[in-house]
């Protein structure tokens, strides 16, 4: 009980100053390539081999996963990148890299790490996801979604879903559906126990889509065209135009507060979701964010293309 008070205190400090910048940061080893959050801890995926735990009170790294380096011909043994991490009933599912471009996926059970796809299976895995306790997902360069168990590595179905290239995908707070999206601009949203397609949206960017968010029924991208697709739970869909490419996106747990990379100084921009207002602007990352996930609706961390996390509190800007 202390320990969700003292975290509850930490992270809605009010902010005094209509400046905002990040309120702390974690240092990664390595380049961030995805992170989750769970149980008061940053679950992080680097390029170094390793997914880093981070006690969000304590502020520091707590513990670390460590995933076997890869033989190359060429340089010897060479550090796995993880790709995509993510976190369920105490349980972590990994993505690294592999030979030849292909992929192997892990199941770390918070004692032991079991292998559940390796590169002998050949399968170009972009990022997994968990379903449920015995069943996860994944989606590959070429667009298809894939479901397995995680007991015995058995296929429950393939699915392609479009010919264009896979960009990103998020699931619902209850895991029954998830977003996809595509090169193309096109978002989907999917049954996820079987894939089955439920509504293709009519798209508000015009090329790739870098990345989603999908909160409380309310789905945001971000577009190579400089353009956040916003699609609100009841509401007509829209866009908001940036200045620059839009590489990352955000939604508070509510669904109504947005945030999305919105420069070339990789500042992040807040708005208004139902109205699309555009209000305050957060300085201090320094590298592009590539990820941002929320942990209430008073703040949220993200990270770019360095070995920085950054936490921002918002509790006195709304």
């Amino acid at each position: 009980m202390q320990y969700f008070f003292t975290l509850f205190l930490l992270l809605t400090l009010p902010i005094f100053s209509r400046e905002i910048s990040p309120a702390f940061t974690f240092q990664s080893r390595g380049l961030v390539n995805d992170f989750v959050i769970d149980d008061g801890k940053l679950y992080v995926a680097n390029d170094e081999g390793s997914v880093e735990v981070f006690d969000v009170v304590l502020q520091k790294r707590v513990a670390e996963i460590s995933i076997m380096p890869n033989k190359s011909v060429v340089d010897g043994w060479v550090n796995a990148k993880i790709l995509s991490v993510d976190r369920f009933e105490g349980k972590t599912l990994i993505v690294s890299t592999a030979d030849n471009g292909y992929r192997n996926v892990w199941l770390h059970d918070g004692f032991k790490l079991k292998q559940l796809i390796s590169k002998k299976d050949k399968l170009s895995i972009k990022e997994a996801r968990f379903i449920d306790s015995n069943n996860f997902i994944f989606g590959t360069l070429g667009y298809d979604m894939v479901s397995y168990t995680l007991n015995d590595s058995y296929s429950n179905f393939s699915k392609q879903i479009e010919q264009s290239a896979f960009s990103d995908m998020v699931m619902s707070e209850d895991k029954k559906t998830m977003v996809t999206a595509s090169e193309s601009g096109q978002v989907m949203l999917l049954e996820s126990k079987n894939g089955e397609l439920l509504k293709k949206f009519k798209p508000q960017n015009l090329d790739n889509i870098y990345k989603l968010a999908y909160k409380n029924g309310t789905i945001i991208t971000a577009g190579q065209d400089r353009r956040v697709g916003v699609y609100p739970k009841n509401a007509k869909p829209y866009y908001l135009k940036s200045n620059f490419l839009v590489y990352c996106v955000g939604l508070s747990p509510s669904g109504k507060l947005g945030v999305y990379s919105s420069n070339e100084e990789s500042d992040l921009q807040l708005f208004d979701v139902q109205t699309g207002k555009k209000t305050h602007l957060l300085k201090g990352q320094n590298s592009i964010p590539s990820t941002i996930k929320f942990f209430s609706e008073d703040g949220f961390f993200s990270a770019g293309y360095g070995n920085t996390i950054y936490y921002w509190h918002l509790r006195d800007l709304k």
